[in-house]
């Protein structure tokens, strides 16, 4: 007999449908599986038996076979193992439909028959909604965030067991899930780690990833060891928005595939905040692999990407950065087709200005020869520090600054001023500043007088190029915003000019 049950697959962060056909038929026992699956979907077929037995099921003696369809699209991971087991159960007989043509199923089987979280299942929600069904079957850890798309009826299961009940009663199993099971749970509260009121001195710093948070800009930070670069980093969501509805759907969908979604969560609030090691390899940090998954660059969409002691990253680690720093979003070309990760973060760089982390300190002495100094320098190219906003010293605190009581200025008072800077930008263009292009950007960042006869004494002096003179505007523009100034002046283009850096 042959059964058909819905199931999809996701590439990338979209999602695919795919028909899973199980034909059970006279011949000796088998279990053949076609459709280009990967080895995880080949596994699955000791997990199915083992899960159909132990659920108090038959497993046919008969000759099974299983097409994935359209069997021109790589199948992988382990969530076609309950649509599989659904439709050998329903070729059984055991489960009374043999098309189940209206219920979306995915998940992950166990020997003893339980049903285990799946990835991508927020893609795979957004895909059912989009095809029409009316429904989703899927494992019960994953119901949150499901959850998020409505329109859809969703039936969470633990095991294979009360996945056949809900096929065949699809009424009674509905009237019998308690009423948290499917609600979708309430958005948690924004919480961040540490505050700016920890921080000592260091108000240069400060401004400048004030400036950055407010436009969305790219930022380094230089200093010695022990200055408090790391420290004002990991701060940086603090003064940060929450995500919006849309911004948050897409940052979780893409944890979610990433399988790195907490399990019971609804849909991620706070901003990412990524801060890979040093040993990152390219593939990593921008994504890929055989089947391409996303990579820190992509985790830290709409949020924070932290490189830490950047001149320590492999120089091809950090050119692989150049592209998505302009264009938002890694495009990764496999011969079957091509995968697009979004990727618009904000990146925060740090660094010592020498080996050994002491080149101009008035009291300790720099240990490093010009050559190294030189070579050390060099790993960050020019076109990637082009690409950088704002560069900003970071001093390291005198003995009493250090021995100061008074804390600085709380993150929340901070995060008024960036949260203002954002709802002008956003009610007057739809973007942040540092994504502002071409006519729109001189428009907006037109220069009176005074200002216009700075930046040519600037471009002069600091051999600015194309790039890096659109990127001192966008700053000075964002840095008249903070101020809720209308037109960009000599102030705000003499402020965004001493974060240069060049």
């Amino acid at each position: 007999m042959l059964a058909c049950v819905r199931s999809a697959a996701v590439y990338g962060i979209e999602a695919s449908a795919v028909q899973v056909e199980v034909d059970v038929s006279f011949g000796l026992p088998g279990f053949t599986m076609v459709g280009l699956p990967d080895a995880s979907v080949r596994e699955s077929r000791d997990r199915i038996r083992s899960a159909i037995r132990n659920s108090g099921f038959e497993f046919p003696q008969h000759r099974v076979t299983v097409n994935l369809a359209p069997a021109d699209i790589r199948k992988a991971g382990s969530a076609f193992d309950l649509p599989i087991a659904i439709g050998v159960l329903a070729a059984s007989g055991v489960v009374t439909r043999r098309d189940i043509h209206d219920v979306l199923v995915l998940g992950e089987v166990s020997l003893d028959g339980g049903i285990h979280a799946a990835r991508g299942v927020l893609p795979v929600a957004a895909a059912a909604r989009r095809h029409r069904f009316r429904g989703l079957l899927l494992p019960r850890p994953n119901t949150p965030e499901a959850a998020v798309v409505e329109g859809l009826e969703l039936y969470p299961v633990r095991s294979l067991a009360e996945a056949v009940g809900a096929l065949n009663d699809p009424a009674r199993f509905r009237a019998a899930l308690d009423d948290g099971a499917v609600a979708a749970a309430p958005l948690p509260a924004s919480t961040f780690d540490g505050d700016f009121a920890d921080v000592q001195g260091q108000l240069l710093a400060r401004r400048a990833l004030e400036i950055a948070a407010a436009g969305g800009h790219n930022t380094l930070m230089t200093g010695p060891p022990g200055a408090g670069k790391t420290m004002m980093a990991r701060r940086v969501g603090s003064i940060l928005p929450a995500l919006t509805f849309d911004e948050a759907l897409e940052a979780t969908s893409i944890h979610s595939v990433a399988g790195l979604l907490p399990s019971g969560t609804r849909l991620l609030v706070a901003r990412p905040f990524r801060a890979p090691h040093h040993t990152i390899s390219d593939v990593a940090l921008v994504g890929g692999g055989q089947y391409p998954r996303p990579g820190e660059i992509s985790l830290a969409h709409h949020g924070v990407l932290f490189l830490d002691e950047m001149p320590e990253f492999s120089r091809h680690v950090l050119e692989v950065l150049r592209q998505p720093l302009e264009e938002g979003c890694v495009r990764i070309a496999r011969a079957s087709r091509t995968v697009v990760f979004p990727a618009r973060f904000m990146l925060v760089g740090a660094m010592n200005p020498c080996p050994c982390g002491y080149l101009g300190d008035p009291v300790r002495p720099c240990r490093c020869s010009p050559q190294q100094v030189a070579r050390y320098a060099s790993r960050l190219s020019g076109p990637l520090r082009d690409r950088l906003d704002l560069t900003v010293h970071v001093a390291a605190l005198t003995a009493r600054e250090l021995q100061e009581s008074a804390s600085g200025e709380a993150s929340a008072e901070i995060r008024t001023r960036v949260l203002g800077a954002r709802e002008r930008q956003l009610a007057r263009d739809g973007v942040l500043n540092g994504r502002l292009q071409g006519r729109t950007l001189r428009a907006r960042a037109a220069l009176d007088g005074r200002a216009r006869s700075l930046a040519s004494r600037a471009l002069a002096r600091l051999a600015l190029s194309a790039r890096g003179y659109d990127r001192v505007l966008r700053v000075a523009r964002t840095v008249a915003d903070l101020a809720g100034a209308e037109t960009v002046g000599a102030d705000h283009l003499a402020e965004a000019l001493q974060f240069r850096g060049d």
